[in-house]
């Protein structure tokens, strides 16, 4: 259910909503807009009397949300979420672009990587400090050691990073290093993890599983939501299908379709999404063109010799190629790059 607040409610009616709905032992969200405030509840096991809420101080209405997942559909919230990940805005009409290595491998690795991804464009840093491979033997990151490498990263060239959280053991730990928190393609329904990331307040990037609906993506985030953490992005990686001439499916299709049900922003991986790097710049420009908010996209500077998913990334001439065609190509969809 969701109770939409009257324009002029004061902030003393909301307070007074919110300890309505606890009393009923039931969660309150309150989920600012432009011009009102929407109020969603969880943890009803059956319906709920709108006829406790309807008459309240500043409730404009109570409306039944039909949508299994709940604080993430539209029905919630009609405007798109803006997510700050370091003070760079993901979601509005500029694109974000964010660049790195699949891997962090050394530290020179990682900043020659991060200067030139930065002078080409590039709006946020990316790069793994644990790496969940399919193979025991593969190269599983540097850890720790790649964590303070980011920070390095972001101290010298001033932009916010984001890795990959593996579980919740490490969970703090990458956050007193990261800007942002991903969640793998094989994480997506870790919901143990889910639910410690959607208490830790700090955005969170959700990656669509390999297999998984998009139902079932949406309804990972409402684990991250419904524990309070609003600040969530959503990242279009590719799917597995019969293809096999390219890694993965990349399902552009699903970008218009979350925006109609869903106000969170949504990425898209086209690194990933193919697995071959030759294919990575058109898919690019039909993830913008189809209204993505944004791309994820590995670049290496010496790609034959990379630890980990080397034939996907960008050289970096390649990836200054590709944020000159998004820039050429964002205006003609109303947004900038």
């Amino acid at each position: 259910m969701l109770i939409v607040m009257d324009s002029v409610a004061t902030a003393e009616d909301i307070r007074r909503v919110v300890e309505t709905v606890r009393s009923h032992g039931l969660q309150a969200h309150p989920i600012p807009g432009a011009q009102r405030t929407a109020i969603g509840i969880t943890g009803n096991r059956g319906s709920v009397d709108p006829g406790a809420f309807e008459n309240l101080p500043g409730v404009l209405e109570v409306i039944p949300v039909s949508a299994p997942y709940k604080l993430v559909s539209r029905e919630a919230k009609r405007e798109n979420t803006v997510v700050s990940v370091g003070g760079v805005p993901v979601g509005g009409p500029r694109l974000a672009i964010v660049a790195g290595p699949c891997a962090i491998e050394s530290e020179r690795q990682a900043l020659e990587v991060a200067h030139a991804v930065c002078a080409a464009g590039a709006t946020i840093y990316r790069g793994g400090a644990y790496k969940p491979r399919t193979s025991p033997y593969s190269f599983q990151g540097l850890g720790e050691e790649g964590l303070r490498i980011l920070s390095l990263v972001r101290a010298e060239t001033g932009m916010p990073v984001v890795t990959e959280v593996l579980d919740t053991e490490t969970a703090e730990l990458v956050a007193e290093h990261a800007d942002c928190l991903q969640v793998g393609a094989r994480n997506m329904q870790n919901f143990s993890l889910l639910k410690k990331l959607g208490r830790m307040r700090k955005p969170v990037l959700l990656k669509r599983g390999m297999s998984a609906t998009i139902e079932e993506l949406l309804l990972s985030a409402e684990y991250l939501l419904a524990e309070g953490n609003y600040d969530v992005i959503l990242c279009e990686r590719g799917v597995r299908t019969f293809a096999d001439h390219t890694r993965n499916t990349l399902d552009l299709s699903a970008i218009p379709y979350v925006q109609r049900i869903s106000h969170l922003p949504i990425l898209v991986d086209p690194s990933h999404g193919t697995g071959k790097r030759q294919k990575v710049l058109p898919l690019s420009r039909a993830a913008v063109a189809v209204g993505a908010d944004g791309l994820l996209i590995e670049v290496h500077t010496h790609p034959e010799a990379a630890l980990s998913d080397g034939p996907q990334a960008l050289l970096p001439g390649m990836f200054e190629e590709l944020v000159g065609q998004v820039r050429a190509l964002a205006p003609v969809i109303g947004r900038t790059a």
